[in-house]
């Protein structure tokens, strides 16, 4: 009877690195769908690899306390998983960008909008769906 051991993956380090083309995609969705309250200069995009996230993409924001600590202005950071990202097509990972940029507050003061719904406000997910059906009609006009 033949044994196999399956051997233990090392555990990698993530690795990020600054995602010209994400940044790119992003500055265009966002003047597509005229998000002037999001600080272009003060979001910035990187891409990440040999992370055990479930997820494709997430944004990190930096919180008042760190802005008052260094000294600096609300900024963001969008991440995409780069083995999951990757795979979608372009329209999918534009709704992906667009639900990043969903969680940015229209006040951009680095605090995030969370996933669940508070009384009295719209569902989260039917924000970003409206988002990309408007983005949709955007890209079909122009062409």
């Amino acid at each position: 009877m033949l044994k196999l051991r399956l051997r233990k993956r090392k555990n990698k380090s993530v690795v990020w690195n600054t995602a010209p083309d994400i940044q790119k995609r992003v500055l265009h969705l966002t003047k597509s769908l005229n998000l002037d309250w999001v600080d272009f200069k003060f979001v910035h995009c990187f891409r990440s690899e040999n992370s055990k996230s479930r997820a494709y993409a997430r944004i990190w924001g930096l919180s008042k306390v760190w802005q008052l600590a260094l000294d600096i202005k609300p900024a963001y950071i969008i991440e995409v998983l780069s083995e999951k990202f990757d795979r979608l097509n372009p329209r999918e990972q534009d709704k992906v960008l667009l639900h990043e940029l969903a969680h940015i507050p229209k006040n951009f003061s680095g605090s995030l909008l969370p996933h669940i719904r508070r009384r009295g406000k719209r569902n989260f997910h039917d924000r970003v769906d409206e988002l990309f059906a408007k983005y949709i009609k955007s890209k079909s006009t122009n062409v």
